[in-house]
């Protein structure tokens, strides 16, 4: 049968055409295929809490042993327009890491350990679109570097909506669980206390709006820059290990607003305010690539994008010293870059 615009006009019996889901582009058997050839990936991801098989109507997994009083922590995000690029330079499993980590980095700032991740594609079609196998891939992969299981997802053939921008659409969500008396809240943070910046991978998923008005106007060449399309850090391991070893006091992931919009969510109360350096630490070179390019100012630039730091911790200066050693310890840069004021 020869295509047809969607909107023109078509007589079903008249023209002997028997109507069926795969010819309004919805293919039922390879979305069968589909969730065989991920199935290795996501049992790849199980911990040993999950009960019940893989293809229900939903997961299921006990909270880990060891809770007194076990509160979970949810939280939900998505890659924005870096998916766009990614798709272009053929990125896509690092854009399974990004939603991961977006989700994730999120949820552990209040000391919670991730227990499970459920996905959302949404995409014309899953026959012989690789870019997907390669999207749930690096899904799994971010759980696996998480510590947490891909429980479940839903991947949605949308023909008609997507008709004209033909990738995919995502969003993540993630749970996870922490002991009802050593939640990180905030509430021990004093004037004085310590900023520790920890080094991001780039420019994470951020800003990428600025950046594909780059790409598109200014011609910024994304090959020239493949740093632009790094997976985004996840810290879950790592956070994991220092709110175990000393008094966390906050903890802050690095997203749209930069520095100054995120770290003041920690803060547990009013008069109390950040001061940071930022010459602290030596900015990725990417960074002034994107300023020098698009000619945006200081400020515009502490507002976007995370200039470096990824994920912050406020701690007690007593401690200060051995937390930037422990984080050495594990691969990652870290500094001091500023302390809680009073305002």
């Amino acid at each position: 049968m020869t295509e047809r615009n969607w909107d023109d006009p078509l007589d079903f019996k008249e023209e002997g055409i028997v109507l069926d889901y795969k010819l309004a582009g919805v293919d039922i058997d390879a979305g069968n295929d589909f969730v065989n050839q991920i199935k290795p990936q996501i049992k790849s991801t199980h911990r040993p809490e999950v009960m019940g098989g893989f293809g229900g109507f939903n997961g299921m997994m006990r909270i880990p042993s060891g809770y007194e009083n076990p509160i979970l922590v949810s939280g939900t995000d998505g890659v924005g327009t870096k998916g766009k690029l990614a798709t272009l330079f053929h990125k896509n499993y690092n854009i399974g890491i990004d939603l991961v980590a977006m989700c994730v980095n999120d949820v552990i700032t209040c000391g919670a350990e991730p227990l499970y991740f459920l996905d959302y594609i949404s995409c014309p079609t899953v026959k012989d679109n690789p870019k997907i196998v390669e999207l749930v891939a690096g899904i799994a992969d971010g759980c696996r570097q998480a510590g947490c299981t891909l429980l479940g997802g839903e991947t949605a053939e949308h023909p008609q909506s997507n008709a004209l921008t033909p990738d995919y659409d995502i969003a993540g969500f993630c749970t996870g669980v922490v002991e009802e008396s050593e939640i990180v809240d905030g509430k021990l943070i004093n004037p004085g206390d310590k900023i520790i910046g920890i080094e991001s991978n780039g420019v994470h998923a951020n800003g990428f709006s600025l950046i594909r008005y780059l790409t598109t106007r200014l011609k910024l060449k994304v090959d020239e820059y493949p740093e632009l399309l790094n997976p985004t850090t996840i810290y879950a391991s790592l956070v994991k290990d220092l709110v175990k070893e000393f008094p966390i006091f906050g903890m802050a992931h690095i997203t749209g607003g930069g520095l100054p919009e995120n770290l003041p969510r920690c803060l547990p109360r009013k008069g109390l305010g950040i001061k940071i350096d930022y010459s602290a630490w030596k900015t990725p070179e990417i960074f002034n690539v994107i300023q020098h390019q698009g000619n945006v100012d200081d400020e515009e630039m502490k507002r976007v994008f995370n200039l470096g730091i990824g994920y912050c911790l406020i701690v007690p200066p007593e401690v200060e010293v051995d937390t930037l050693v422990e984080i050495d310890g594990h691969g990652y840069k870290s500094w001091t870059i500023g302390e809680v004021v009073l305002e």
